[in-house]
């Protein structure tokens, strides 16, 4: 018998399991997959960390947080600068006077401004229709054409022109020569890789890998006085009210005979005709060394049932169905649902670890 039946080795899930042993709780943590640490699981290839599901640059502006975290491992000072790829050019990101002055041969704030603000006139867009309109009226035609539309259109598998505004209410446009993508204090990367952080973190919990929770529960429905459950929450009401919409993302990585592919961890392709989104390199993220690479192109797709589920589809018809699913989950008394897919949601790694502390504190 256990205080909680933690569903999910992600950061929710251990931060949760962590925080209830620390207060004398009997923990169970179980996970589907054959590791811990959920999307956030690092892997060792040719002495290489890599980013199994994607990568995962820590950062955040909540000093509780990141002292909370730096309990568990030392982190490097990796600062995200990632470039672009349209054609033929290289930009860099985010949208800063590095990109402004390669794509326009220009010097000075006011000069980019200006012709910004001459781009937006010209298309006489009031009040934006789609996402295509509210990112020209943002930001223009140059800046949209080649670094926003093809990126966009294969990340959502549609084009700009049918897809809602709101997915970009705003555009960071940086009249600095500054390509720190994140504005957060605190950055960086563990510097043993994140499944380290959370192994530390899980030291003397019971954990059961490759476990499935509904086979699970079936065989002990009395294991817990509680559970934590952080998988999908359509998937825990067997879909009753229909799927939840996601967007996945599909990995090909490969080992590399070179010390170098591409100079920087992350690089976008924003042309149409590129089939991935990115490729990452891994050994970037951790500056280190050796005479091989690995590289990983992201393919985004639309998700079915059986595929990783990355991003939440937060439109209308998603928003009215999640609200059926939230009803029935606050009639579950022994159950709390959290994290990313348990409350379809797009989560920061440091906004799950604050989501988890705060749900400690309120169940115990």
């Amino acid at each position: 018998m256990y205080d909680y039946l933690i569903v999910g080795a992600g950061l929710f899930g251990a931060v949760f399991a962590h925080e209830a042993t620390k207060k004398g709780k009997k923990c169970l943590l179980i996970d589907k997959r054959s590791h811990i640490g959920g999307n956030v699981y690092t892997e060792d290839v040719e002495g290489i960390h890599v980013h199994k599901y994607g990568a995962h640059i820590f950062h955040t502006s909540n000093k509780k947080v990141w002292n909370y975290v730096n309990q568990f491992t030392e982190f490097n000072n990796y600062v995200n600068q990632p470039v672009a790829v349209y054609k033929d050019e290289l930009y860099n990101l985010p949208f800063n006077m590095n990109t402004f002055s390669k794509m326009w041969g220009i010097k000075t704030p006011q000069e980019a401004k200006d012709m910004i603000a001459s781009q937006i006139a010209d298309l006489d867009i009031e009040e934006p229709k789609n996402l295509e309109e509210q990112a020209l009226k943002l930001a223009g035609r140059d800046v949209y054409e080649k670094l926003i539309k093809g990126y966009t259109e294969k990340q959502w598998g549609r084009p700009c022109s049918e897809l809602p505004s709101f997915i970009i209410k705003r555009l960071p446009l940086r009249f600095r020569y500054d390509n720190n993508y994140f504005n957060d204090r605190y950055q960086g990367i563990p510097i043993d890789g994140y499944t380290a952080m959370v192994e530390k973190m899980l030291e003397g919990i019971e954990v059961r890998t490759n476990t499935d929770y509904f086979r699970f529960i079936r065989e002990n429905p009395n294991i817990a006085n509680k559970t934590v459950y952080t998988g999908m929450i359509d998937e825990f009401f067997d879909f009753c009210y229909g799927h939840l919409q996601y967007r996945s993302v599909r990995f090909e990585s490969e080992v590399l005979d070179c010390e170098n592919y591409q100079g920087n961890a992350v690089v976008n392709y924003t042309d149409c005709e590129v089939p991935y989104t990115r490729i990452i390199e891994h050994k970037h993220f951790a500056f280190q060394e050796g005479s091989k690479t690995v590289i990983s192109r992201e393919y985004s797709e639309e998700w079915k049932p059986g595929a990783e589920p990355y991003y939440p589809i937060n439109d209308d018809k998603n928003t009215v169905l999640l609200q059926k699913y939230m009803e029935l989950a606050a009639k579950q008394e022994n159950v709390i649902f959290g994290g990313r897919l348990g409350l379809y949601r797009y989560y920061d790694m440091d906004k799950v670890i604050e989501a988890a502390l705060d749900c400690v504190e309120k169940q115990i």
